[in-house]
């Protein structure tokens, strides 16, 4: 039996008005715990949509770019107090609809308020450069200057916080935004309009739809009233993105995926390292494109640190992600969870160990144990392949030589952490690991907001996303010859 929430769907915000779809199609979002469960009800935006929002950011540019950055920055601190103030529904609202434990969901909202308010202290921050000139009487300068009309297309693994950390800095440098968020997370990024529309952000300089990439998304994409596209997914969706839009010359940065290692040495603090990998690997269900896939443990702790492991899984709270104790909870749908349970069974068939979990734990929730496999080879699927979802593997080395090279053999290059307390090994790591976040006796997911996130190889395209730099992407850099007029 279907249980249907009350009251009126959801509608798109564009050019600050609540709006129904163009087509009128709506479709659910159901709770990956409760799948019988609809959480809400959402417009299934079509590229009409994309139109119009991108039509309002246009007639919207003038205006905002035009304001003092500081007048522009006091929008962000009444939407970071208003998020703040729903903090909690914002984090119910999360589990409800992708299955985030609440723990974690809490976390992420006040993240959120704390990315506009270091947003908004962009507003101070120097926009140029003085130079000497090389003939008398010249000013030789230069500026940073918004492009025009961004377009953000948003995942739903972290539904408040992409979609803030992206419109953000857009925002404050005098840009005005059309924003896609994740299919599966709609509730959510809606509570950022909303906070938004509270401050009295002006008409059309941000514009929030729901639905799917391959509709509103794709006009975003091809459409030449956008100056610039931020994207956050997977790799083949991110490689159409960067091709199509920049065939018309729009600026792109991508964020891709990962396929992160963590590497446990002889001079671990083998407990930390384990909490570590299991927080790394579990929470969030794996969800995280810093996940860590890869678990590789020097020959002679391997045993030791292996044994502590599946220790934690096996104490480790999964089940229901609205219980606050719970660590794991189920993974977003129904599609996924095959995905993933197929991956699973391909690495037992290439000659994995599954060690602890393997399968999926409830039979209405899309709920899998989390997973841990030993005795893959290094070509295998889950030693190359990002596979979304709770699952990682461990690989036994035998010096930091063969661990960085094995480390560094796939394509991608998001995050990396090594456990160790000698310095000469952490001083190799940080010079040699192929990977854009590095960590240190951290886990391989988690970033502050004032510091450059992104990765290198295939995990990311363009400049990197938050802190100071984000401006190299959402500002265009001129330069400025002022000579005085003759006497």
């Amino acid at each position: 039996m279907t249980e249907t929430v009350t009251g009126a769907p959801a509608r798109n915000y564009v050019a600050g008005e609540w709006r129904e779809s163009a087509g009128g199609q709506t479709y659910e979002k159901r709770d990956p715990w409760r799948p019988s469960r609809v959480t809400g009800v959402y417009p299934a935006s079509t590229a009409e949509d994309a139109r119009a929002a991108i039509e309002a950011a246009r007639e919207a540019f003038p205006g905002w770019s035009g304001l003092p950055a500081g007048q522009r920055a006091t929008f962000f601190t009444k939407a970071a107090a208003a998020i703040e103030a729903r903090a909690e529904q914002v984090a119910q609202d999360m589990t409800a609809e992708m299955g985030k434990p609440l723990r974690e969901a809490r976390l992420e909202a006040l993240r959120a308020a704390q990315i506009l308010r270091y947003a908004a202290g962009e507003a101070w921050r120097p926009v140029g450069e003085l130079y000497e000139p090389s003939v008398v009487d010249q000013r030789l300068f230069t500026l940073r200057r918004p492009l025009g009309v961004v377009g953000l297309i948003t995942p739903w693994n972290f539904p408040i916080a992409i979609p803030v950390w992206k419109l953000a800095p857009a925002l404050v440098y005098g840009n005005t935004v059309v924003l896609k968020l994740g299919y599966e997370a709609p509730r959510t990024g809606l509570h950022v309009a909303e906070c938004f529309a509270e401050a009295g952000l002006p008409a059309g300089v941000l514009n929030v739809l729901t639905g799917s990439g391959s509709t509103a998304g794709a006009e975003i994409v091809s459409n030449d009233g956008v100056s610039a596209i931020s994207f956050t997914g997977s790799v083949p969706v991110g490689r159409s993105v960067r091709d199509e839009a920049t065939a018309r010359d729009c600026r792109v940065q991508l964020e891709l995926g990962g396929h992160n290692p963590l590497i446990v040495t002889a001079a671990a603090e083998l407990d930390r390292a384990v909490e570590a990998a299991y927080a790394g690997a579990f929470w969030s269900a794996g969800q995280k494109c810093t996940a860590t896939r890869r678990i590789l443990v020097e020959d002679s702790v391997y045993d030791a640190f292996r044994e502590k492991l599946l220790a934690r899984v096996s104490a480790g709270r999964i089940g229901d992600p609205a219980d606050p104790e719970v660590e794991v909870g189920p993974v977003v749908n129904e599609g996924p969870m095959e995905d993933i349970l197929g991956a699973i069974e391909r690495a037992r068939a290439a000659g994995g160990t599954v060690l602890a979990g393997g399968e999926r734990v409830d039979d209405e929730s899309y709920l899998i144990a989390p997973t841990v496999f030993e005795g893959l080879a290094d070509d295998a699927e889950l030693s190359c392949e990002e596979v979304f979802g709770p699952v990682t593997t461990l690989y036994r080395y035998a010096t930091l030589d063969e661990a960085i090279e094995r480390a560094n053999a796939v394509r991608f290059g998001l995050s990396a952490s090594i456990f160790t307390r000698d310095l000469r090994e952490t001083q190799r790591f940080t010079s040699e690991i192929q990977a854009g976040i590095i960590h240190v006796n951290s886990q391989t997911a988690g970033a502050d907001v004032h510091v450059p996130f992104g990765g290198v190889k295939g995990s990311g395209w363009g400049p990197h996303e938050q802190g100071r730099a984000a401006i190299e992407f959402y500002t265009e850099t001129v330069t400025v010859y002022q000579d005085a007029p003759l006497a």
